[in-house]
């Protein structure tokens, strides 16, 4: 059979029409996935003092959205919560009938991870920044966060962040600071 240029061609454009209907869609369908909470994450954060844009940065980095995600440790949902800190907010509402699988709930899921987050922030006022001790607390302990809050890493988060032994959790902070400064101008 001859070469044809011209069905050469033709099937070259439509991989590439292919391509980028499928590059718009995966655009699309992400921008929708991170949009979808915006309403409930606003709520609940700023029922708990906290700013949404850092809630939704949290939600993106812990499940990436994923009402339904499960992490290694037993944590679950949109903020990963852990049945400890889930417990604790239950416990703080009076309710005796909480299980833990009520996080896969997304709006159980933000007021118990916020309620957390906001618990977690107050322990750190005297610092420059409470939420990147916070974060790193939420992320590691507040064993670690203790051990790496010394001098002048006490107060300064950059000084904490260099102090800090575990690179992944450096990264987890750094991260969600990052993209919380992105997710400010939607909140607005």
């Amino acid at each position: 059979m001859p070469w044809n240029s011209n069905v050469f061609r033709r099937r070259k454009l439509l991989i590439l029409v292919l391509v980028a209907v499928g590059a718009a869609w995966f655009g699309w369908e992400r921008f929708a996935r991170e949009r979808r909470y915006d309403g409930l994450i606003r709520a609940v954060a700023i029922r708990n003092g906290l700013p949404p844009e850092l809630v939704k940065a949290v939600v993106w980095r812990e499940s990436r959205f994923d009402a339904e995600a499960r992490g290694s440790h037993g944590e679950f949902g949109l903020m990963q919560v852990t049945e400890t800190a889930a417990q604790e907010w239950a416990d703080a509402r009076g309710d005796r009938t909480f299980r833990h699988e009520h996080t896969l709930d997304p709006a159980t899921n933000l007021h118990a991870g916020c309620f957390y987050l906001a618990r977690l922030s107050r322990r750190y006022p005297g610092t420059d920044r409470p939420f990147a001790f916070a974060l790193a607390d939420y992320n590691a302990g507040r064993g670690n966060v203790l051990r790496w809050a010394k001098g002048a890493a006490a107060t300064n988060s950059a000084a904490f962040l260099d102090a800090m032994t575990f690179p992944r959790t450096r990264e987890y902070v750094e991260a969600i600071l990052i993209r919380q400064r992105g997710y400010a101008a939607g909140f607005r």
